[in-house]
């Protein structure tokens, strides 16, 4: 959410073999008190350490004998077996995990290390949460820059701005307004003003379409985030609203198998006011405390609305 990535953190690297780029995000430190949420004290830096010397070396060696693993099947795996993908990765980090374990256990780390490494991701279900990031990020960046669409291919917020960027502006240019608030329960001691704005990139799911936009298919995910299982499959469905297709390759058994909701149309958000929702965590406002919830939210309108103003006028550039 707020997390650095420095030069000797290990990534995940992933290919689109359609379109040949490739894209990169940090390991998952697990949940709570990490980095990324905010923690900073001796425990976050000593499992970073060991992340660096144990972890990373001994997955990146894991995966040199792998070869490479396909994550777009095993993501519609995961959604047909209860998650979503964002906040729920139960299923995920069990497929990544059994995909990964037979040349885990066949690196030359010692027998020690290995158990630590499964024991650290048997700790959390998060494990897998990145990765699926970074799928998102990928096959969106291939769908960046196509001239005149009005397809969002990033949502993000950084504690202060929620910004998004269009496809059809290309390059590096950003729409943003005030990010908002997460509503939804929080742990045991903190009340609603600890929580800080919306934060975090993670919203890179709900732009493909996952996450928030597949809570049907994770329906055990309202103990999280709040609300009711009526809920979670409603926001799916309204979703269907403001995109412009279905992913026939991800899909949602409680509605019949039918496609998650794809491509964020700014056309579709203006006419309807329906907004993207968002699950997500919730991070404490002040430094060094970490995640103290999980809810729902929403970009501004504002974004959006600048988004096509713009995209007009760029249209009108290139055609005059």
């Amino acid at each position: 959410m707020a997390g650095v990535t420095s030069a000797s953190m290990y990534v995940h690297v992933v290919k689109n073999k359609t379109y040949g780029n490739i894209s990169y995000t940090n390991l998952s430190e697990q949940l709570a008190k990490i980095l990324r949420m905010g923690a900073n004290d001796q425990s976050v830096i000593d499992r970073l350490n060991w992340m660096r010397d144990v972890l990373g070396p001994m997955l990146k060696e894991a995966m040199e004998i792998a070869g490479e693993i396909d994550l777009k099947l095993m993501l519609s795996q995961a959604l047909h077996m209860g998650d979503e993908c964002h906040n729920r990765n139960v299923a995920g980090t069990t497929l990544l995990i059994q995909a990964l374990t037979p040349y885990i256990v066949q690196t030359t780390f010692s027998n020690k290390d290995k158990i630590d490494v499964f024991n650290f991701i048997k700790s959390s279900d998060y494990f897998s949460g990145p990765t699926w990031m970074v799928l998102c990020k990928n096959a969106l960046d291939a769908a960046h820059g196509v001239p005149y669409s009005t397809i969002l291919t990033t949502m993000a917020r950084n504690g202060v701005d929620f910004g998004i960027r269009l496809s059809g502006m290309g390059g590096n240019t950003w729409f943003t307004g005030q990010a908002g608030y997460v509503v939804g329960p929080l742990f045991a001691g903190f009340k609603a003003e600890d929580s800080g704005r919306d934060i975090g990139d993670s919203a890179v799911t709900e732009t493909y379409g996952i996450g928030g936009f597949a809570m049907s298919t994770a329906l055990a995910i309202v103990s999280l985030v709040g609300g009711t299982v009526s809920d979670a499959i409603n926001y799916t469905k309204k979703m269907y609203e403001i995109t412009a297709t279905e992913n026939p390759n991800v899909t949602v058994p409680i509605l019949n198998f039918k496609g998650v909701p794809t491509g964020i149309d700014i056309r579709k958000v203006l006419e309807t006011g329906v907004l993207p929702v968002i699950n997500t965590a919730i991070a404490h406002k002040d430094a060094g405390i970490g995640m103290i919830g999980a809810g729902i939210t929403y970009p501004p309108m504002d974004c959006f609305k600048k988004a096509a103003i713009a995209l007009a006028d760029h249209i009108k550039s290139i055609e005059n």
